[in-house]
């Protein structure tokens, strides 16, 4: 039986966090009432002509150094003509051909062990199109709000003759789209919204009989707006694909969207080649060239990035591998991180606290780090608290949630719940000689010999003061009177 590998392509378009649109002065947000974010340029009105926006072209510069990419010192761009109600001027001004703005970059992801360097055969900058929505009736309605907002499309290399890796699964797929998430949150370029659409991702997979250096018919998945949703899509097409083979049939050069409910693609339309597109000069804009002292203004202006933050989080901290790269995946999880730290004396115990107890919090709350009510001061005070014995471990996982929910310092939340420690020796031996009183049969059994009981006493001392007391003296006394 023939064994097949398949060969997966990403065009990634990231709306650019201007404040206003590509070629002209309006405002760009999402949302919002219907084409009211609307003028003649974006509306493609006779007469009307574009102006291009200073920082989207900075903005894609930034990216493409970011990324790794040669920068091209002289760029232009292009009318791409189609006829479509969601493009009101019946071309869409993008970049075509040989002068994109960022060429030969890569990006590296590591998956079951395995890292590659992932090929970026282009960065290039154009204009998005305005919004098509289906109604009942077999109508559509279109919102121009969108139309003209600055469009960054990133597309990866997928001939092994350019020196990279391919992507080859869709764990590779969908790992490859959180490496560039990432990296445009640091830049601060994108907000990475895939359900409002702000990034959207357009994998093109074929799949060849493994070994051959030929490339199979590929088709391109649309509607993929989540990571599980692109993982998802580029692991059903791929046996979608192997499966028309398989059985004598030909694997068709179309677009087809990802059907959620179904988990299914379907068939959107024939894939339209470069031709029809009719690429031609824009006449209305000049040529953008590039200074290599102000393309090296740009490349300073870059912040520290994922991997470089990982690398300096293992090299100061002391983390592992693995912490730190779950503590650089996103931005806002890093700065909190580093900020905490700045408070508490133990990097570690910071980063247990942050990768567990608060990340297990967010992702309950389905909300993003930057929306939290806790601060990294929270965490530094109720560590304290624990050091002085104040607060048990136990009693800890309590006011973080409680901290989490409310936003209200540790020290409020001990003194409104009566949550302080007790470290008084006599109470807690009260407490012990209850529990011993209650349970006979036990303590003879640990004089015995099973000295595993002694994690049973301790448990139900914890339970007999509210988890207040120290664990420390409980195990102390609890020895001490079971010898």
């Amino acid at each position: 039986m023939i064994e097949y590998e398949p060969v997966i392509g990403m065009e990634v378009h990231s709306e650019l966090l201007t404040e206003s649109k590509m070629f002209c002065g309006c405002k760009v947000a999402f949302g919002g009432e219907p084409n009211t974010r609307c003028c003649p340029v974006c509306l493609g009105l006779p007469g009307s002509l574009p102006v291009v926006n200073k920082r989207a072209v900075e903005f894609v510069v930034r990216t493409a150094l970011a990324l790794n990419c040669e920068i091209s010192h002289h760029s232009i761009f292009h009318r791409k003509n189609y006829f479509y109600p969601d493009l009101p001027k019946g071309y869409q001004i993008s970049q075509y051909g040989e002068t994109p703005i960022g060429v030969r970059g890569y990006v590296e992801i590591t998956v079951n062990g395995t890292t590659k360097r992932i090929g970026i055969r282009r960065v290039h900058l154009e204009e998005d199109t305005g919004k098509l929505l289906h109604v009942e009736g077999d109508r559509s309605l279109v919102d121009y709000n969108r139309s003209g907002v600055p469009l960054m499309e990133i597309v990866t290399e997928h001939d092994p003759a350019a020196g990279f890796d391919q992507i080859n699964s869709a764990d590779e797929a969908r790992e490859y789209l959180v490496r560039l998430r990432s990296i445009l949150l640091y830049l601060g370029v994108s907000d990475g919204k895939m359900e409002e659409g702000s990034l959207r991702c357009e994998p093109n997979i074929s799949i060849r009989p493994k070994g051959s250096g030929e490339f199979g018919v590929r088709t391109e998945i649309k509607n993929l707006n989540s990571f599980r949703a692109v993982y998802n899509g580029v692991k059903y097409e791929i046996e979608r694909q192997e499966r028309v083979l398989r059985e004598g049939g030909t694997v068709i050069h179309e677009t087809r969207r990802w059907d959620e409910p179904r988990s299914v693609t379907a068939s959107m339309r024939s894939k339209e080649l470069e031709q029809e597109y009719r690429y031609f000069p824009e006449p209305d804009l000049v040529p953008m060239v590039f200074e290599p002292e102000w393309i090296e203004a740009q490349r300073h202006l870059l912040p520290e990035l994922p991997q470089e933050k990982k690398a300096r989080f293992m090299a100061e901290f002391g983390l592992t591998a693995y912490d730190a790269g779950v503590l650089t995946d996103s931005k806002a999880l890093a700065e909190f991180f580093e900020k905490a730290v700045e408070g508490y004396h133990d990097p570690k115990i910071v980063a247990n606290w942050t990768m567990g107890e608060f990340l297990r919090l967010v992702n309950a709350a389905g909300i993003e780090v930057d929306q939290v009510k806790i601060t990294p001061g929270h965490l530094v005070d109720m560590l304290k608290l624990m050091d002085n014995g104040t607060i048990s471990g136990k009693i800890a996982k309590t006011v973080f949630t409680e901290m989490f929910e409310t936003g209200k310092r540790p020290e409020d939340i001990v003194k409104e719940k009566g949550l302080v420690q007790i470290t008084d020796e006599s109470a807690i031996e009260s407490a012990i000689d209850q529990v011993l009183a209650e349970n006979p049969n036990e303590v003879e059994r640990y004089k015995a010999g099973k000295q595993e009981l002694l994690g049973f006493f301790v448990g139900q001392v914890m339970r007999a003061t509210k988890g207040k007391a120290n664990p420390g003296v409980v195990n102390k006394l609890l020895r001490e009177k079971l010898s």
